[in-house]
């Protein structure tokens, strides 16, 4: 009964949260509204026992996905308004495309039916000692380990493929050049002084170099004038 109840509720706010999402005028809204479906989504998942798929859900999507898509909304700063100016004129292939998906739609619940087995594998007793997670896990290792790796290598070339894309080579940025870094000696950057007690910069000859001087006033050049040359830092 306590399930029953549960999943109606969920099952209701999700449908409300995935319509906000949709029809909400502000962005963040929208993906404020996306997180809290993830969520119903991921409660539903835990009532029907998937516990594995429910902490997915959370954890990549909502940890990783709904949140990349916040950032960038608010980073962006898009002007809106500018958009929905020209919505007219796209507004015939958006009713295309609309119908195009449910056509498509129909014909996948007009040809949807379940398979000869479906009720007798639903009524099999799942073994006690062996959760969700791990009935999970022993598939995707054992008989889909190739194919699993497979999507692995996909994804990894796609994520380098972007990377390659999008970077791009500017010249005045400075580089660390780490064979320059371990190659350098202590003598080179480093000066060790006797430095007697209350002895000033001036006496120990150790200066810092005066930063380049700027067209003044008069008065500020001639101090500039009378202020002796730095030398070069020991």
């Amino acid at each position: 009964m306590i399930a029953t109840i549960g999943f109606y509720v969920f099952a209701v706010i999700l449908l409300a949260s995935a319509t906000m999402v949709v029809t909400a005028r502000n962005p963040v809204h929208s993906v404020l509204f996306l997180i809290l479906a993830f969520f119903n989504a991921a409660a539903l998942f835990l009532i029907a026992g998937a516990e594995f798929l429910a902490m997915i859900l959370i954890i990549v999507y909502v940890g990783a996905v709904a949140v990349l898509f916040l950032f960038v909304v608010m980073m962006l700063d898009v002007n809106f308004a500018e958009l929905r100016e020209g919505i007219q004129r796209y507004a015939p292939i958006g009713l295309v495309v609309g119908l195009i998906l449910l056509f498509e739609l129909g014909l996948v619940l007009t040809g949807w039916h379940f398979a000869p087995s479906a009720a007798e594998i639903r009524m099999s007793p799942t073994p006690a000692a062996l959760t969700n997670t791990a009935a999970l896990g022993n598939v995707l290792y054992t008989r889909y380990v190739f194919l699993f790796q497979l999507a692995g290598l996909i994804l990894l070339v796609a994520m380098i493929g972007a990377i390659v894309l999008t970077l791009r080579d500017r010249g005045a940025v400075r580089r660390q050049r780490i064979g320059r870094q371990v190659a350098r000696q202590a003598e080179e950057t480093l000066a060790v002084l006797n430095v007697a007690i209350g002895a000033g910069t001036d006496e120990v000859g150790f200066l810092r170099p005066l930063p380049d001087a700027t067209p003044a006033p008069d008065h500020a050049a001639a101090e500039t004038h009378a202020m002796p040359h730095a030398a070069e830092p020991h």
